[in-house]
């Protein structure tokens, strides 16, 4: 059976009627297989919090890369600005629900006759090297691991590297797993 789709095309204003379009430089991974037993299906890595501007680009991508349509969205209120009620996306208005309880680090695009799909999202500011990570963790495998642990083991595979005051010989080393500072 082919869902019917009940939203109507209006243009929100001259620059949001514009059909958004693919842009390779939407920061996006999935996961290939859609399995239910992970946390999240992939991630994004937006450019700004503004949701207005970086959501109509997401929907194109995900659309075409899974072959599918986005019906709507649901994301953490208070870590998006100027979120709309709804955007225009090929020949129809994609819903935007926004939630003061959800996951901060999460977004779930429902689908048309498939499971939602559930994103990581990777906060605008994160530098290059653990964004990077994220987008490459979030497309594997995530069973067991919540959102917020799968951003703190991207930072942690490129953190750099502390170079911990370890020496053979030293005394200084604790029998409790940890070290003792130079003694004054």
């Amino acid at each position: 059976m082919t869902p019917t789709l009940f939203s109507h095309y209006t243009p929100l204003n001259p620059v949001a009627s514009a059909i958004p379009r693919v842009d390779s430089s939407v920061r996006l991974s999935l996961n290939p297989v859609r399995d239910r037993r992970v946390t999240v299906d992939g991630a994004w890595w937006p450019y700004s919090r503004d949701a207005a501007a970086e959501l109509p680009g997401l929907i194109a991508a995900v659309d075409q890369r899974l072959a599918g349509t986005t019906l709507r969205i649901g994301l953490r209120q208070d870590e998006w600005d100027h979120i709309p009620h709804r955007l225009p996306a090929r020949g129809r208005q994609v819903r935007i629900g926004w939630f003061g309880h959800a996951d901060p680090h999460v977004l779930t695009m429902s689908m048309a006759g498939a499971e939602p799909i559930v994103l990581l999202v990777i906060p605008p500011g994160t530098a290059t090297g653990p964004a990077e990570a994220g987008l490459k963790l979030a497309a594997e495998d995530t069973t067991g691991f919540v959102p917020a642990e799968i951003l703190t083991i991207a930072h942690l595979f490129t953190a750099p590297d502390v170079g911990l005051a370890y020496e053979e010989d030293s005394p200084d080393w604790e029998n409790e797993g940890g070290y003792v500072t130079a003694q004054p």
